[in-house]
């Protein structure tokens, strides 16, 4: 596995070493070993999520204020277009963002560490999206930045008309939400 780096230094990409030929392919997708050798990141994941979309459907900008989130995501069929926001406070990069492309295709990997709002737009049809995580979903601490807040200014894909929850309609101004004053480091 091959590690790239984005402009924020805590969010990797990761990309798996690939075996194919003309039966298929083949290629080690989690590796705890691995994983804490190439970020130092050895806390444990404790939940696997996996969920199905339409192309143009956006998810986000998602968080937890507490029991925060690390996630490691991938796609397994489709394309999304992959973001993550700083959003701790003394961080040198508050308030960046990173985006990637990940799909079934380059079986690239994000690695996004707690104290980062997360979203996803699908850019094809039927896309599954995968996304281990370090702490646990709770509900009542999931908070929601507005996707499009001009003070972040995600560069979304083109020509897209994002398919929205309800949810994630309701998402808060970046200067109105809860931020994380301080965040336990994972390692």
């Amino acid at each position: 596995m091959r590690v790239l780096s984005s402009s924020i230094p805590d969010v990797l990409i990761l990309e798996p070493q690939v075996f194919g030929d003309d039966r298929g392919f083949f290629f080690e997708s989690f590796n705890q070993q691995a994983f804490k050798k190439l970020t130092g990141v050895s806390a444990p994941f404790v939940q696997d999520n996996h969920s199905k979309s339409a192309a143009n459907v956006l998810r986000g900008l998602h968080y937890q204020i507490e029991q925060a989130q690390g996630k490691l995501v991938r796609v397994v069929a489709g394309e999304v277009f992959d973001v993550a926001v700083d959003i701790r406070r003394h961080s040198s990069t508050f308030g960046q963002w990173v985006g990637a492309v990940l799909s079934a295709e380059n079986k690239r990997q994000m690695w996004i560490p707690p104290g980062f709002a997360h979203g996803f737009l699908v850019l094809k049809d039927n896309t599954e999206f995968l996304y281990k995580t370090t702490d646990y979903y709770a509900p009542q601490h999931e908070r929601c930045i507005s996707w499009d807040d001009a003070e972040i200014g995600i560069e979304w894909p083109a020509g897209v008309e994002p398919i929205l929850s309800a949810k994630d309609r309701l998402g808060k101004a970046f200067s109105e939400a809860e931020i994380f004053e301080a965040i336990e480091v994972l390692t």
